[in-house]
């Protein structure tokens, strides 16, 4: 039996309809109005690693790895796995380093393009 871990390269997120509609928690969902240099929670299922040196995508997931093009650029500053109810998830805080809003593109995998 192994350790079951994914390493993300990116924060993906519900849309906050999902909140709005009861489905999910407000720190599984992408605040509706991102600020730059606003530190906003995430929750995740399961156990996840992200890069902490650096910049990242945050992206918004409909589920089974549809996923949008970057929502903003982000710096993940923790994470802490812990469980609940017998599940691994997997929770830190996030803060917001650009907002896109242009279409264009600003990454190139998880490195920023500049």
């Amino acid at each position: 039996m192994g350790i079951k871990v994914e390493f993300n390269p990116d924060l993906a997120l519900r849309n906050i309809s999902e909140y709005e509609n009861g489905k999910r928690s407000m720190e599984e969902c992408i605040p509706k109005d991102l600020q730059v240099g606003q530190t906003y929670d995430f929750l995740k299922k399961d156990q996840r690693n992200y890069w902490l040196l650096g910049e990242l995508p945050l992206l918004e997931t409909q589920g089974n790895q549809v996923l949008s093009n970057p929502k903003a650029s982000i710096v993940i500053l923790e994470a802490t796995h812990f469980l609940k109810d017998g599940e691994v998830f997997t929770k830190g805080k996030y803060r917001v380093t650009e907002v896109f809003n242009d279409g264009k593109t600003h990454f190139n995998g998880w490195q920023k393009v500049v």
